[in-house]
């Protein structure tokens, strides 16, 4: 009785089509084996366990508190505890740029921080035509939905809350402390600090207009006539009753505008009574983002966070 043909003596060259299609079936069966052999029992939840966690919320959606909506860029790193950063951007007058603006602000201050198990909102409080300070009932809005309900939509414990706030962003994290308690707030160059003074300037020529200065004379009138409103919207009359701890930086090299009141402001705080503790960094050689150019007032905001 002849012997079944050896199909492995065959030249790759000379099998028939069939034949090769069939080895090269059998091949790729053998490997398909092999590879579910490698990967144990249970191989659907051994091929899970290698590929990575689902991606954490990312990116821009509205969240609102209070039937208030407010718009917010979330970064957030996987794990199932953190603490929440909530960020502030400085001024923008118009809203089709503060989306852009909240991202900035956010990327400015992850690249602060010295670890990345934290996850860092940044709020697109609204300003356009809108006066110094009426955009705190979106940007508390904010906050508040970060202390009730954040924890729910990211799917995480949150540990601790900040605020964090640069130029007008400052101002606003100021006012929020004066206002609910959290763990600890951050501003750097705060202001406007004495809006009066600022739009004096202006309307004696003596500093370039402002959006902010404009609508306040479109409503109010001139400073020099109506002064009340423009000093009731100063940072310099929020300076009492902070809730929480706060770190105030500021480069000495701000514009004189700014650093005309920064002693004010600097003097008002350190009186007050009523205030959890307030440390001042100064500075020397730094501007209005001192904060982000720095060595050492990152190290003070990364050890402040601690």
């Amino acid at each position: 009785m002849s012997s079944a043909p050896r199909l492995s003596a065959m030249p790759a060259t000379e099998m028939q089509p069939w034949l090769r299609s069939s080895t090269q079936a059998a091949g790729l069966l053998a490997l398909l084996t092999m590879l579910i052999a490698a990967s144990g029992c249970g191989g659907s939840d051994s091929a899970e366990s290698a590929i990575s966690p689902p991606p954490m919320l990312q990116g821009v959606r509205t969240v609102s508190y209070g039937g208030v909506p407010v718009r917010v860029v979330i970064d957030q790193p996987p794990g199932p505890v953190a603490d929440l950063l909530l960020v502030y951007h400085a001024t923008v007058w118009f809203d089709d740029r503060i989306v852009a603006a909240a991202q900035h602000t956010l990327e400015s201050f992850r690249r602060l921080l010295d670890h990345n198990d934290v996850v860092v909102v940044s709020v697109a409080y609204p300003q356009q035509d809108r006066e110094i300070g009426e955009g705190l009932r979106e940007a508390e809005a904010a906050l508040l939905w970060a202390k009730h309900e954040a924890a729910g939509v990211l799917g995480i414990t949150v540990n601790r809350i900040f605020l964090a706030g640069h130029s007008q962003g400052g101002y606003v994290v100021t006012r929020l402390n004066t206002l609910h308690a959290t763990d600890g707030v951050i501003a750097n160059a705060p202001g406007p600090l004495d809006l009066e003074f600022r739009c004096l300037l202006e309307e004696r020529g003596n500093a370039p207009g402002s959006p902010e200065c404009g609508l306040m004379v479109q409503r109010h009138g001139p400073a020099s006539s109506n002064p009340q409103p423009y000093r009731e919207r100063s940072l310099l009359s929020f300076t009492e009753n902070f809730k929480a701890d706060v770190l105030f930086v500021q480069g000495l090299d701000d514009s004189p505008i700014q650093m005309r009141s920064w002693p004010l402001f600097r003097e008002a705080v350190q009186a007050c009574t009523d205030c959890q503790e307030s440390v001042f960094l100064e500075i020397a050689g730094a501007g209005h983002e001192a904060l982000f150019f720095s060595a050492e007032a990152r190290q003070a905001f990364n050890a402040f966070i601690q």
